[in-house]
């Protein structure tokens, strides 16, 4: 009499339960040591950078001329920075300088009062001021190419800072292409 296949399923099962019990099985325990490491070679995952933004800038706390604010970051839980013993470590991260100049003040400036010169006035170009002021904005055509030019942020203040612009603001990031730049051939360029 042939044995039901649930029958054969319960017999195997039990006879791989057995086998189980007689084999001295280890499982491996996960080990709770540190992992120390000199922290400004982590990978960008491997640590977490919460910067204070200054209120003022919207940029980081510290800013400098360079463009660089050093900021406190911690390491993943079982890294250890060589640096500080413990998990945190100093990170320098970009930033944009700023010295006070208002996108928006500029560019209402630049709106309202560009005929007399008012915008490069208050970004530090005295000279362009001056001779907006005496022609009138160029006859209003001056006046029309500052808006665009303060609008699109290629004119910034005098001191090569940059605007102060809320932190969702509007921002502009230029591309730049040059000898170095790859681009990445598409599939419906023409054959050179």
């Amino acid at each position: 009499m042939p044995i039901p296949r649930f029958t054969s399923l319960i017999i195997t099962f039990s006879v791989f339960l057995r086998t189980l019990q007689s084999v001295d099985c280890e499982f491996p325990t996960l080990s709770t040591s540190t992992y120390e490491t000199n922290c400004s070679s982590l990978q960008l995952e491997q640590y977490f950078c919460t910067p204070e933004i200054d209120p003022i800038t919207q940029q980081p706390k510290g800013c400098s001329r360079n463009n660089w604010a050093h900021t406190i970051c911690v390491a993943a839980d079982g890294i250890q920075c060589v640096e500080s013993g413990n998990n945190t470590f100093l990170k320098e991260i970009p930033c944009l300088w700023t010295n006070g100049y208002s996108f928006e003040t500029s560019l209402l400036l630049s709106v309202f009062l560009g005929m007399f010169g008012a915008d490069r006035f208050y970004l530090g170009y005295p000279a362009i001021g001056l001779f907006k002021l005496c022609t009138l904005g160029c006859m209003f055509l001056g006046q029309i190419v500052d808006i665009i030019l303060i609008a699109t942020q290629t004119v910034g203040p005098a001191d090569g800072s940059h605007y102060i612009i809320n932190y969702f603001g509007p921002r502009l990031s230029p591309l730049e292409l040059d000898n170095d730049t790859y681009r990445m051939p598409q599939f419906d360029w023409p054959e050179l």
